[in-house]
């Protein structure tokens, strides 16, 4: 294994470390299958097959993710973007459920098109440090606020992050591991284990397998919403791959990254979910030591077991994952040091970023603040040679589409 595909020597690693750091990501996002299904139910998908949906797009966006690009990346179905298509494009916009998997499908086209020739690169290298910074520190955050929702006010979530810490601290092998197995039993002690409960069904899949349709929809609804869609994806992607790959010091990385990220859009459409995203909770394998596609490889063969062990993965607490949660986020926001705080045309987007994102729980609302603020900023105070004509454009595009929706 070690001069096989993965390179584990190169990257100087082990495969126990991978797996470790893949099992933990796993973990860290095993919530998706239960909170995804429930969210694609309310656009009418039944449950259980939108649960079997989630998994099969996790697992097939991990696989993606770690024979492509060789990266540390666990791919699940977004949060936020599982709000988009039921609430706006079903619910709003009047689509079937068949109808918003064929945007879907439609957008990760569009955002392969992008990233399997120069577009991308040029996107990535045209953005500036100061926002690409403030989107990390963003996540970090946000990571924070969700690790505090899971985590509640309870003993339990507090002695697993106290133990989380001195542990971290003390760089303890397989430390988040060790982490959440010790909060399942101190949330045990404190009687707060979650029961055993919920289901996957596998004879329910074939309802959303392959069911995505774009007959019947407008153009006026048809385009707007893949235009959407479209933006959201690229640039949410690319700010948490250009996150994640400077965590794990792999920037080299990004290009193949941000093109398995897209092609995982196109195989959760066809699979009958909601668009796949880099996981934000990727950042605790990378914490954890995981450095290739060994970690989202793990966590990929792992999805499917939850058509089995479904009830007993969502016994494992909240207080037990949160604390990862919120140690990697602080890690991620230490990033601030790096802002330019004196310059305000670079600053104020930034903050923008940053406190929009935790605030509103949305990824793409914060991203398209500090687009639009920059180059606003930058003319206002006459300096807008420096910014890049695809900025304005940018700019002008996500503008748009704050005013359609």
């Amino acid at each position: 294994m070690n001069g096989g595909i993965f390179k584990l020597r190169e990257h100087g690693t082990t495969f126990a470390k991978e797996w470790s750091a893949g099992v933990t990501g796993f973990l860290t996002v095993i919530y998706i299958i239960a909170v995804n299904g429930l969210i694609l139910s309310e656009a009418g998908m039944p449950f259980e097959a939108a649960a079997a949906a989630t998994i099969v797009s996790a697992a097939v966006g991990c696989l993606i993710m770690a024979l492509w690009a060789n990266a540390p990346i666990i791919i699940v179905p977004g949060m936020g973007i599982n709000a988009m298509f039921t609430y706006t494009f079903v619910q709003e916009m009047g689509m079937t459920w068949q109808q918003a998997l064929g945007v879907t499908v439609t957008s990760g086209l569009l955002f392969a098109v992008v990233t399997f020739t120069p577009l991308a690169a040029k996107l990535n290298s045209v953005v500036p440090a100061s926002l690409k910074e403030a989107i990390t520190i963003g996540l970090g955050l946000f990571l924070i606020v969700i690790g505090v929702e899971k985590a509640g006010f309870s003993w339990a979530a507090l002695l697993t992050l106290l133990l989380a810490v001195i542990l971290y601290w003390r760089k303890v092998p397989g430390t988040f591991i060790w982490v959440i197995a010790a909060g399942t039993g101190i949330a045990w002690l404190f009687g707060s284990l979650p029961e055993a409960s919920g289901s996957v069904g596998i004879k329910s899949y074939g309802e959303v397998w392959g069911a995505w349709a774009i007959q019947g929809l407008s153009p006026f609804v048809f385009i707007p919403a893949v235009f959407s869609l479209t933006m959201v994806l690229l640039f949410e992607n690319i700010g948490l791959v250009h996150g994640h790959l400077n965590l794990a010091r792999q920037p080299e990385k990004f290009k193949r990254a941000i093109q398995a990220n897209a092609a995982s859009v196109v195989a959760s459409g066809l699979a009958g979910s909601s668009a796949n995203v880099s996981a934000v909770e990727s950042a605790a394998p990378i914490a954890s030591g995981g450095r290739t596609g060994l970690v989202p490889l793990t966590a990929g063969l792992l999805f499917p077991l939850a058509f089995i062990a479904a009830p007993y993965l969502n016994m494992v607490p909240g207080s037990a994952v949160a604390p990862i949660l919120i140690i990697i986020g602080t890690l991620m926001t230490m990033n601030i040091r790096r802002l330019p705080v004196s310059d305000w045309t670079e600053w104020i987007p930034a903050l923008a970023i940053i406190a929009i994102i935790p605030l509103t729980s949305s990824i793409a609302d914060g991203i398209a603040a500090g687009f639009i603020l920059y180059p606003i900023l930058k003319v206002t105070r006459g300096r807008f040679r420096e910014v890049p004509v695809s900025m304005y454009i940018i700019a002008v595009l996500f503008l748009m589409n704050t005013i359609v929706h």
